[in-house]
């Protein structure tokens, strides 16, 4: 056995013959009666109380963490006590992401995880308490969303088995599963919903819109577009930086997912930066790069605020986007001047990524050169997202196999 069993409400003494005896101790009746101590990897002493009458139970607890030390699966009871959000609010200081993404895990932990399984212990854990868990998350966030943080989540016991406070991530049995996806389809915009949005556009953001439409790229990647990014030679637009905010701070970045991409520019989208910069010239910014504490970068950016400076995101969304949405007949109006523009998550910029997905594909473009320009990660990706636009092959199929059977009527 890995340790001893030492009972308090007795004690050994040397009687008047000079032989040990036992008699009882000062906390005989009360309190906890056996206390099962070891000595743990580390060298130190551990130890767990157990009342009166259940030796046998302090016997198997022991048993069980010698069993645990020959199978190198031996957990500290400390490590074990440790709650989640204690361990995950450290491990979240060391874990090394870009800055944006880890603001967002920080704030998804506060939001959802951390309320309802923050303050069990670690040790405490079984797949019942996730499956309790992801059942709440389902009925409170998107599918896709959730799926977000329920990695996250997993990510941190997965990191508090690596650091010894669990024996197995409660994330890997059998029966715990991600929350499931929302079924709902992308609805591109038609092509006069985006030009009577771009025509409700102040003049001088117009152009982004035709970025968006006609090259399929992210509102970051089009606030961040600099003129050396534009060959209108080659035809073609290197995105290779986005414009985003870094702990609250404007920041340049690589677009997301860490990749740049050339994409086509075509003819007509040209014309129509070459228009803008003339109106709007490009004036220089200088940024920090990746982070607010980065190296700075200088960039000459093709569309700027009035006042000179870049583009802030929210300011466009709420006095130029949103706005050009109500004019486009999109959502609908504020009922007073006090009142907000209503939330518009599927009317974003992203719309206009999705009508840039649907025209390729509806023209026979295939889905990895469609999933190369809009910047995914694999074209998996893009067919998840888009299969349902492309063109139906049933006519195609008809067609050729009605050839094969002219020809072979044709030879006989």
């Amino acid at each position: 056995m890995a340790g001893h069993i030492q009972d308090r409400w007795y004690k050994t003494e040397t009687g008047p013959d000079g032989k040990p005896r036992r008699v009882k101790s000062d906390r005989h009746g009360s309190g906890m009666r056996y206390r099962a101590r070891y000595i743990g990897p580390d060298g130190t002493e551990k130890s767990k109380s157990f009342p009166d009458r259940q030796k046998r139970l302090a016997e198997q607890w022991l048993a069980a963490i010698e069993a645990d030390m020959s199978r190198g699966q031996y957990i500290d009871l400390r490590a074990a006590r440790i709650t989640f959000q204690q361990f995950t609010e450290k491990w979240l200081q060391s874990h090394r992401v870009d800055p944006r993404t880890l603001e967002s895990m920080r704030s998804q932990l506060k939001l959802h995880a951390f309320p309802h399984i923050g303050s069990r212990p670690l040790g405490s854990f079984q797949p019942s308490h996730i499956r309790e868990w992801v059942a709440v998350l389902e009925s409170t966030v998107a599918g896709s969303y959730g799926r977000t943080i329920y990695a996250n989540v997993r990510a941190a016991f997965s990191a508090a088995v690596d650091d010894g406070h669990l024996s197995r991530n409660p994330f890997s049995a059998g029966s715990v599963r991600p929350p499931a996806l929302d079924v709902k389809r992308v609805a591109p915009w038609t092509p006069e919903r985006v030009f009577a949005v771009r025509q409700a556009m102040p003049e001088r953001y117009r152009a982004m819109v035709d970025l968006g439409a006609g090259c399929g790229l992210r509102q970051g990647e089009i606030l961040g577009v600099a003129v050396d990014a534009v060959d209108f030679v080659s035809e073609t637009l290197h995105v290779g930086q986005q414009l985003k905010l870094s702990r609250s701070k404007p920041v340049f970045a690589f677009p997301k997912g860490g990749k740049d991409r050339n994409v086509p520019l075509p003819g007509p989208v040209a014309d129509i930066l070459r228009d803008h910069m003339k109106r709007y010239p490009p004036v220089e910014i200088t940024l920090p790069w990746r982070t607010p504490d980065g190296p700075k970068v200088t960039k000459r950016l093709i569309f700027m605020a009035p006042g000179g400076n870049h583009v802030w995101r929210t300011s466009l969304n709420e006095e130029a986007w949103k706005p050009a949405l109500v004019e486009a007949g999109v959502i609908a109006a504020p009922r007073n001047k006090e009142d907000r523009h209503a939330a518009a998550r599927e009317h974003g910029m992203h719309a206009l990524r999705h009508f840039y997905a649907s025209a390729l594909l509806d023209r026979g473009e295939n889905i990895k050169a469609v999933s190369e320009y809009l910047g995914h990660s694999n074209a998996a990706l893009t067919l998840r997202i888009y299969a349902h636009l492309m063109p139906s092959s049933q006519e195609r199929t008809r067609s050729a196999i009605a050839s094969v059977y002219e020809a072979a009527r044709l030879e006989a």
